[in-house]
């Protein structure tokens, strides 16, 4: 299995490099007892509290490109500190990562406390996908039933659809809004035949739409 090694200090001061140099070093022997292939050493010199860090970030990155399948550390604290080490914790694990630690001596073994926010975390975030989707199963059967016809006037549906579609057609925009949606239906009507596009930019090119006719 392929690991991401990653170390950490807080301050930039010269003592600080044989604290990374060592942790490096005991990772190292962790992934060798483990038989890891490891993929990657990534060390930083930054707060714990901050969740930007370049080091963290290219962890992230390693994670959502399938690169690695384990993340090595030293301990939880060398990931984050208070929320950002919870949120770190989410972001990881919720991609099927597996976190190993040298104070664990193996797989990391999460408190009760943080298991338990980690949950409602869980939990908040799939209440809110159902949402999002009623959201959108809403606004086009409320656009259908008012004669809205999805089939004759968005093109290509079906063909290169989903994220290519970057704009949508303002006639359509329009269309809906005179079928008096709202614009968040009309977002999430739109959203759903595969049109990127937010509630904030429907109004807007609505907006638009109204300043040229009456110029």
């Amino acid at each position: 299995m392929r690991a991401a090694i990653y170390c950490r200090v807080s301050t930039t001061k010269d003592t600080q490099e044989s604290s990374l140099q060592r942790q490096q070093e005991e990772l190292i022997e962790l992934a060798r007892k483990n038989q890891f292939e490891v993929h990657s050493i990534i060390s930083e010199q930054a707060s714990g509290y901050d969740i930007s860090r370049d080091g963290i970030l290219e962890i992230l990155s390693l994670i959502k490109d399938k690169e690695i399948e384990i993340v090595l550390i030293q301990d939880e604290t060398r990931l984050g500190r208070g929320n950002a080490k919870i949120a770190l914790l989410h972001c990881i694990l919720k991609e099927g990562i597996k976190i190993y630690s040298v104070s664990h001596k193996g797989q990391v073994e999460l408190s009760e406390s943080d298991s338990m926010i980690l949950n409602i975390i869980s939990m908040v975030e799939e209440n809110q996908r159902k949402l999002h989707n009623a959201k959108i199963r809403r606004g086009m059967k409320r656009a259908i039933s008012n004669g809205y016809q999805p089939e004759n006037n968005l093109k290509n549906l079906g063909l290169n659809s989903g994220r290519e579609k970057i704009e949508a057609p303002l006639e359509e925009i329009i269309r809906l809004r005179r079928n008096k949606l709202t614009f968040s239906e009309i977002a999430a009507t739109l959203r759903g035949f595969g049109y990127d596009i937010s509630k904030a930019t429907v109004h807007r090119r609505y907006q638009e739409y109204i300043k040229d006719r009456e110029e």
